[in-house]
């Protein structure tokens, strides 16, 4: 059996803000078809690491390399082309309030892809459903669901475009543990049927493990730690070892 690709890989990337130094040399490989959850606290790098992937932070230095390719300072028609592999469910959700359910669902299809909108409604049914939810909400507005059914239909717009690389930015922010569980397994569900890539960002360990095929975590603008998600209880390492635990002393210097 052959090593799986290399799709996504990061060299020494460093970003600041003034004299904030907010990634301090990451470091990171992430194999195709592999899910990668990276955790760590507020204020520890996982948002700018994640936006700079997605090339809305340009880093001072280092390199992102997607499918073999540098893109770290490619120019927008490049990166066009490169964001048409991703597919994103953002913190908050993000649909848009102004337009139905189905349409959110298809709006890359629509507006990138340039699909037929009967098409594109087809589809939007099929990944409606595939994340438990009927045909019966595709004409409401998101004001009309609840958070939970709002989650779900920010999955299934990611998963829309068959996309090669996912990115779960706090999936189950705001979520009851039931529900965030009920979306852990819809994560898992969906990227396993389309073998994608994915990262995801959180500091919620329960749904790190569930979703996890290895964690990495970050801290003070470096990964410290890598390893298989069922390895994560014996790391070894105190900061691991204070961050899933959630104790005040340790390492890791909580403000107050």
């Amino acid at each position: 059996m052959t090593d799986k690709k290399t799709k996504i890989k990061l060299e020494n990337l460093h970003k600041s803000f003034g004299d904030n130094h907010v990634l301090n040399g990451v470091n990171l490989e992430i194999k195709q078809g592999e899910s990668l959850v990276i955790i760590g606290g507020s204020g520890t790098g996982k948002s700018v690491l994640l936006k700079s992937i997605l090339g809305l932070i340009i880093p001072d230095s280092g390199k992102i390399i997607i499918d073999g390719k540098d893109v770290t300072n490619i120019s927008i028609q490049q990166r066009g082309e490169i964001t048409q592999k991703f597919g994103m469910l953002f913190q908050g959700g993000a649909l848009f309030d102004s337009l139905p359910i189905w349409e959110n669902v298809a709006f890359g299809l629509i507006q990138n892809q340039h699909i037929p909108r009967k098409q594109a409604y087809e589809i939007a049914i099929e990944k409606l459903r595939s994340v438990g939810l009927k045909e019966k909400i595709a004409k409401l507005f998101p004001a009309e669901l609840s958070g939970g059914m709002q989650k779900r239909v920010s999955l299934a717009r990611a998963i829309a475009t068959n996309p090669e690389i996912i990115f779960f930015d706090e999936p189950t922010t705001g979520l009851d543990p039931i529900m965030a569980d009920v979306i852990n397994n819809l994560i898992v569900k969906a990227t396993k049927q389309l073998g994608a890539t994915t990262l995801t960002i959180t500091h919620d360990m329960a749904s790190a493990r569930k979703i996890a095929d290895n964690i990495a975590m970050i801290y003070d603008g470096k990964i410290i730690w890598r390893g298989a998600a069922k390895d994560i209880d014996k790391s070894g390492n105190e900061y691991i070892e204070q961050f899933i635990h959630g104790k005040a002393e340790g390492p890791i210097e909580v403000a107050v």
